[in-house]
């Protein structure tokens, strides 16, 4: 059987698009073969750049860090001073409220409390005044003990201070937060002074033994402010007893203005040993006049003897010159 035309045409067709399809083939096999060596090449510069840039970042992380540690270290270092410091200033704050407290006890107690006034009246009339010039704790001829004594000549006389501290009603005074409860702390307050100021008046102001006022001291500054701020008619009462009440700052000034009254005092009493002693410097000068005055007479016979020495070696001289030269002639006097 021969083959059809038609089929003949076919088969050549169907051979062509094999042969095409085997062609397309080989050049799809040849661009997935490029594909893979680009996207293989493409991979392994991803994998260079990641790991240079992996490397870049962990030599900058570990500078960083290496910063961060040192940095952190110096932190630490100054953190562990200052936490030094607040050791110390905490253990001083402890020391300076155990202090307080102390203090607290001290001003609890009413004795213990007189005896700190005293001992802060010794401190500051020691410190203004001669040794000689008071008397702590001194007896007076009604036999009352005073805290100080101050010798004074007549007049005015001995002046005696005496240390008071009303830190109860000052205490209820502070504390005070309604109305009537300041009232009844200023009435215990108020009370409280005037008896010391009466107490004071009574006891140590003697006619013809000691001046006729005496000095009430208050150790503590507040206390007196509070006095003379809010409690002016208890001031005045004091004046009206001869009793000036003082606080250390203005019983400093006091003691200094007595302290010149007593040098006044001293140098008027040596005034008889000063006049003699002026008496024998006057003599002192008089001879010392007389002796200069015989010691120029002396330079002035010694110059004189100089002169006569200076003029006879010239005429010694002039005859020994007259003699080398063989003349004879009379030298005039």
């Amino acid at each position: 059987m021969r083959p059809n035309p038609l089929m003949l045409q076919e088969m050549a067709w169907l051979s062509q698009r094999v042969q095409g399809l085997a062609e397309g083939q080989e050049r799809l096999s040849g661009g997935l073969t490029h594909v893979s060596e680009s996207q293989v090449h493409a991979q392994n510069a991803m994998l260079q750049l990641m790991e240079t840039r992996l490397s870049e970042v962990q030599k900058g992380m570990t500078e960083v860090l290496q910063g961060s540690s040192v940095r952190t270290a110096r932190s630490l270092g100054d953190l562990h001073q200052r936490l030094e410091v607040i050791d110390k200033a905490q253990a001083n704050i402890e020391k300076l409220s155990g202090n307080v407290l102390s203090l607290q006890d001290i001003l609890s107690n009413k004795q213990t409390r007189g005896a700190f006034g005293e001992i802060q009246l010794h401190d500051i009339v020691s410190k203004a005044l001669p040794s000689d010039s008071f008397t702590m704790q001194a007896t007076l001829p009604n036999g009352r003990r005073a805290d100080c004594l101050i010798h004074l000549p007549k007049p005015p006389g001995p002046i005696v201070i005496d240390a008071k501290f009303p830190l109860e009603a000052y205490e209820a005074l502070r504390r005070a937060d309604t109305p009537r409860a300041v009232q009844e702390a200023s009435a215990l307050f108020r009370t409280s002074v005037r008896v010391h100021l009466r107490a004071i008046a009574e006891r140590y102001i003697l006619e013809g033994e000691t001046a006729d006022g005496a000095l009430m001291f208050l150790p503590s500054e507040a206390v007196y402010a509070e006095l003379h701020a809010n409690f002016p008619e208890v001031v005045r009462e004091g004046f009206g007893l001869r009793v000036w009440i003082v606080s250390p700052t203005t019983c400093m000034a006091t003691l200094n203005t007595i302290r010149a009254v007593l040098k006044d005092v001293r140098m008027k009493q040596q005034t008889g040993a000063i006049r003699r002693e002026l008496a024998e410097l006057s003599k002192d000068i008089d001879r010392l006049s007389d002796r200069v005055g015989n010691l120029d007479r002396h330079f002035t016979m010694a110059a004189r003897d100089v002169e006569e020495i200076r003029t006879s070696a010239d005429k010694a001289g002039k005859r020994a010159r007259r003699l080398d030269n063989f003349d004879f002639e009379e030298i005039p006097e």
